[in-house]
């Protein structure tokens, strides 16, 4: 028996004010998404921004939410339940989401009961981020440290250019004429320069304008060189040249 443990970030257990709170507590005090000191970080969060933000972050969760509760996690278990199907009885499918519900520990738990000879881990994130691929790594890793048995565990570490999930993206695209387009825009989420800083080991980050936009050997662990690298294969999928399209980032705290 195989286990594969898909992981995505996380959701509120309800659109309710206290819900919204301890989701953005337990996802803000994270020290890969905020990596600030323990004293500083939990100052501004448990003092300014899960209080401040839990409000109107609440107001947009009620719009989002619907008859089946939280879009990411039902369409989460959509997926889990697809996956298990192709992959066959050989094989143990678990949801999980890096904060709240439901949770590492119980979809490990159940992953555990099924006596499997290897776990899969596969955080849904086509870019590794410390803040988010690497966060699930290490709460993985520490949930398993405490285990008697621990067995063969393999870890996807990212698949921002994977042929098979760009396929995915193109075919998706093609749905529509794009010659009604006269320009694209590919969004990625935001991550501060200061983390993309700290994961270069190859003194290449940020030493000239267009560092991000080649993939090398060098940034291949890059956020950024692999959302550009995402964007590069769609677009040569779909015929976009460099001049239509354009690549920016978004976060909701700038």
């Amino acid at each position: 028996m195989q286990g594969v443990l898909l992981v995505n970030l996380g959701t509120p257990d309800s659109p309710g004010r206290w819900d919204v709170y301890r989701y953005l507590k337990q996802f803000l005090l994270d020290k890969r998404v905020i990596d600030i000191p323990w004293i500083f970080r939990n100052l501004l969060v448990r003092g300014i921004i899960a209080p401040f933000r839990s409000g109107s972050s609440s107001k947009i969760y009620k719009k989002l939410w619907t008859e089946q509760g939280s879009p990411l996690k039902f369409h989460g278990e959509t997926v889990a339940a697809g996956v298990q199907e192709l992959l066959g009885d050989k094989f143990h499918v678990e949801l999980a989401m890096r904060y709240q519900n439901p949770s590492l520990d119980l979809a490990i738990d159940k992953l555990m009961k099924s006596n499997p000879e290897e776990i899969i881990v596969f955080p849904m994130f086509p870019q590794y981020a410390s803040a988010s691929t690497g966060s699930v790594f290490e709460e993985v890793m520490d949930i398993m440290g405490k285990k008697l048995i621990i067995p063969k565990i393999k870890i996807i570490n990212s698949f921002c250019n994977d042929e098979r999930v760009m396929n995915v993206f193109v075919k998706n695209a093609k749905k529509r004429n794009l010659d009604d387009y006269e320009h694209f825009v590919f969004s990625f989420h935001g991550i501060p320069h200061s983390q993309l800083r700290k994961s270069d080991t190859n003194n290449h980050c940020l030493k000239n304008e267009n560092c991000c936009q080649t993939f090398t050997a060098k940034n291949q662990f890059c956020y950024s060189a692999q959302c550009f690298e995402t964007a590069r294969v769609i677009a040569k999928g779909l015929g976009i040249t460099k001049e239509q399209y354009t690549v920016c980032f978004q976060s909701r705290l700038g």
